[in-house]
Formats: C-alpha cells, structure tokens, sequence
C-alpha cells in the first residue's frame, strides 16, 4: 500500500488529520487498532457505563502498583475503535486555558500560543448554544452543547457555591475557565459526537481516504535516519504502508510504545527487550502526566433529585424511554453535568482544580453501577500535576500491554491542591442552600478531618481520570523531548506525533479537546510543508 501519508491511530487528533488531509485532495491510509464503531452503546452517551471495561472495544490497561497509591493496580481503559477514547469517553468538552497555550509556546513551542491555536478550536466547533461571540465556533465539525438536564439540586449547588465565595460563569471556554458551569459536551441531541462521527465518516465518502480497521502496527519503517511507512498485522498477515509522511497519533500509551518497538527511544531498555537500537532518543515514554480524581459521595434527603433513584428499577425503563422519545434524561447525560475550575490559592492566576458534579453516585469503579441510596458525587483533580510518571514497553510483543507508573502525588504542590481543593467541595456542599439536599457525607465521612488524613484518603481510595499526555513531549531538542514544534521527531524525517503525548504539561482540564485541537494544527502544518 502506497500513499503520501499514513496515519496510525483514528482517535480524537489521528480521525482529524486523516480527515484533512483528505480534504486537501492528498491521499492517506488510516490504521485503527480496533474495529469500526459499530458497538450501538457508544453512540448513546450513558452507554460509556459498559464501554468501561469492554474488551472488543477497549485496551482495557492496567498501571503498576505505586507506594504513593496504596500500592493499587488501576484499571485505565482507552479507546481501540474508530473514534478512539472519543468514543468511550465521558464526552467533557473543555478547551483549556488560555495560559496553559502560552506556557507552552514560552518553553520554546512555536506556533502553539492561546494566539495560535485559539483559532483551531475556533473551526473544529460547532457550538449549537453560542452565537459565534468570544471566539466560539458555529460551523465546525464538533457539535458541542451545553448540558440541557434540569435539576433542583443544581440550583442548589449554583447558590451554595456563591454562597462559599465562588463565582459563576456562563462559558468556561472562553477566556476566562474560572466559575461554577453547566459543562459543554460532545453531545447533539442525545448523541455521542465522536470525531469517527464528526470527521471520519463523511471523509470516508473520499476515494483518497483509505481507513483499515483491525490494523495492528507492528512498527515504523526506518531507511537509515528516514521513516518510510508502517508495518501493520491484519488477519494473521503483515502489511507494509508506504508513505512520504508518517504521523502516529495512536495517543498517550501506544504512541511511545510504537517508537520503542521500533527502537527508537532509550537504548538501554530496548535491548533489554531484544530491541535493536535504530535511534536513541531518551525521553520516549517519558514525562508522563495524568489527572488523579478523588470522589466524595453524600447521601441526598430528596430522592428525587438523585438517579440512584429515578434511574433504578422501574426507573431504569422509565429513563430509556423518556431517552428513545425526546433524547434526554439520564441516559443522555455525559460524566458530569456541571463542572468547577476554582482555585486553592488567591495568588494563583489561573484554577487549579477541577471539579465534576454528578447527580448519583457509583458502587464500583469497575461496575459502574449505581449505588442503592439517594445520592451525589463531587470529584476533584489538580488541573496540572507536577509529578511525572512513565509508560514504557515490557516486551518487544506488540500485543502486549507496556508498563504504565503514574508516580501520582509525588510532588508537594499536587499534595496540597488535592487537599485544598477536597477541603472546597466540603465548604460548597456545607453551604445553606444545600441543607434541603444534603444528607449525610458517606465517603469518606466526616471522621476524615486533618491534611494527613485527607491526604491518606486520597491515596487509598482515588482513581484517575485517564487523561494521559507527555510521553512522546514536544520542545527544542533536548533530553527531555521528543517532537519539535512542527511534530517531527527529533532527528529523523518523515515521522510525526500527533496526540495528546506531545503535550508538553498538561491542559487546565479534560484532554479531548485539545486533543482534536492538535489533530487540526498537524494537518495544517502538513498543507503548508507540502
């Protein structure tokens, strides 16, 4: 198979490149992993319940145990279908701030200032609830909306958190992120807007675009210090696809784990593995990041205002039904219908922490099913950790699963925001305008008091919240990077990084976004070097 670019990986920037460069008239084969997005839960938005774990469609990994986590083993589920983790996700639209943009253009990252890339997110939107005012889109691709679930207790928590010293704010993607919102989804009348959805499928009608699903790749093709193509597995058969421009863009796990089953990355490990070294490059599957959520859970005086009421049950076949008819109700919400970016110092210039608002809560991370009392569920993660983890190859086996060490906590500044930002959940939900509401706290309970105690919680019982960036890190040339500003890996030529493992920290929030962010700015830097 021969064409000007490959694509590895259709999740949330790979299905965007793929899509544009199509558009351009050039021709591109795009490699999926997985199948097509055929699974029918995928395309209704409480369907990600029993996408969770759900091996046809999902990586299913698993992270080592970590001292600073209570030795746990996290399940850490991703994308393998068309789509990706856009398909499974939790459909949170958050761009980012705009000083996380800045940040990265002040460490060297040309082009890649609020400046620059405000305009990307700009044309990937279609924001169906903006009227095209603060640099919202109304005509891109992405169908975003706001959250259309109405609730007394989100009344409640609006009051109570204004009450607390908080603000509101009626768009958290504009320039301003600060406030109590109503989140925006990637949801258009009661379905999943995934980018196989927004992008793929019409690009598909293209004769230029070529999408092979069930697409292992194997490894890159190196001609000396030139990257030629792929190599990929399909139906027990090796395929090569040759290109002028290689992009992978298979996200934050399997893109570095790509380079190093090519041997490109530290030569130490990779013969360790049997892995000849083609291209020493030490920061591959380094610089690793991701958000760790702890979840506080209260019970709720109303049952009417929880889904582990109205969802359960009769309820159940009531909350299908009001979906099949008017596309709303429980089974239309995405992760969270309302957010919080607040901050923990006054000093700081920007939220620290995030905040997900849920009307129910859930027995098991791993199940997903709801709980049997009349409840609620506020999550808090640090919107940009400083502790850095890892994601590297354990064999030189393509199918098998690399060795992911989040290293969460590690660093005294992400400490003290967890601490901080659990401690502001207590004060909103503590507030007047939540005493019709608010029962008692289940988990953890009021027995949880001082920092070491909140802090030993948080470490015992937190999950992540499978935001995933850094490993294959953006920069000038230097030990701790592994792509230039255009994307090329640093010294070789035609290979690229498109995803969230070029971030070089992480954005104020949820990854999709600038995710597809980045997806648009690889396509564009490729139309201009053609």
């Amino acid at each position: 198979m021969q064409a000007d670019y490959v694509v590895v990986g259709a999740g949330s920037a790979g299905c965007v490149v793929a899509a544009r460069l199509a558009e351009s008239g050039a021709s591109v084969i795009l490699l999926e992993a997985g199948p097509s997005d055929w699974h029918p839960m995928i395309h209704i938005p409480a369907g990600m319940r029993s996408l969770i774990r759900n091996p046809l469609i999902n990586w299913n990994y698993t992270t080592e145990p970590d001292a600073a986590t209570g030795n746990r083993r996290m399940e850490w589920p991703r994308g393998r279908t068309l789509g990706g983790s856009s398909s499974i996700n939790g459909m949170l639209y958050v761009r980012g701030a705009p000083a996380d943009f800045d940040g990265w253009a002040q460490m060297g990252c040309r082009g890649w200032s609020w400046r620059d890339v405000a305009p990307l997110f700009t044309r990937m939107e279609n924001f169906v609830d903006g009227d095209g005012s603060n640099g919202r889109g109304t005509d891109g691709p992405l169908k975003v909306s706001t959250v259309p679930d109405q609730n007394p207790l989100y009344d409640a928590i609006f009051k109570a958190a204004v009450a607390a010293g908080f603000k509101l704010n009626p768009d958290y993607n504009s320039e301003d992120q600060e406030g109590v919102v109503k989140t925006q989804t990637s949801i258009y009348k009661g379905r999943r807007m995934s980018v196989a959805h927004c992008y793929i499928e019409p690009a598909m009608k293209r004769p230029n675009l070529h999408v092979v699903t069930n697409a292992m790749t194997l490894r890159v093709l190196l001609e000396g210090r030139k990257c030629v193509g792929v190599e990929y597995e399909k139906e027990g058969r090796v395929v090569q696809a040759r290109a002028r421009e290689t992009i992978l863009s298979a996200g934050g796990v399997a893109s570095p784990q790509i380079l190093e089953l090519s041997g490109i990355g530290q030569p130490d490990l990779l013969k360790q593995h049997g892995i000849e070294v083609k291209h020493e490059l030490r920061a591959v599957g380094e610089n690793f990041r991701d958000h760790i959520n702890a979840r506080i859970v209260w019970r709720v005086k109303d049952p009417r205002v929880s889904y582990n009421h109205m969802a359960r049950g009769i309820g159940a076949v009531t909350q299908m039904m009001k979906y099949l008819t008017t596309g709303g109700g429980f089974m239309s919400l995405p992760s969270a219908p309302l957010l919080a970016f607040l901050r923990t110092r006054p000093e700081l210039a920007t939220p620290d922490v995030q905040m997900h608002i849920v009307p129910y809560s859930i027995k098991d991370p791993k199940t997903r099913k709801l709980q049997d009392f009349p409840s609620m569920t506020i999550s808090v993660y640090q919107l940009r950790p400083e502790s850095l983890g890892s994601i590297h190859i354990r064999s030189k086996d393509p199918n098998a699963h690399p060795a992911i060490r989040f290293n969460f906590l590690h660093d005294p500044i992400d400490q003290a925001a967890m601490s901080e930002g659990f401690r502001m959940i207590r004060r909103i939900v503590d507030a007047p305008p939540m005493d019709e509401f608010r029962g008692e706290e289940y988990s953890p309970g009021l027995s949880v008091k001082s920092d070491a105690e909140i802090l030993d919680w948080i470490r015992n019982n937190s999950q992540t919240a499978y935001h995933p960036i850094g490993t294959c890190r953006m920069g000038p040339a230097g030990p701790t990077t592994v792509v230039d500003d255009k994307l090329k890996v640093h010294g070789l030529e035609g290979l690229r990084v498109a995803d969230a493992s070029i971030f070089p920290t992480m954005p104020s929030g949820n990854t999709n976004a600038p995710s597809i962010m980045v997806g648009e700015k690889m396509a564009d830097i490729l139309k201009a070097a053609a």
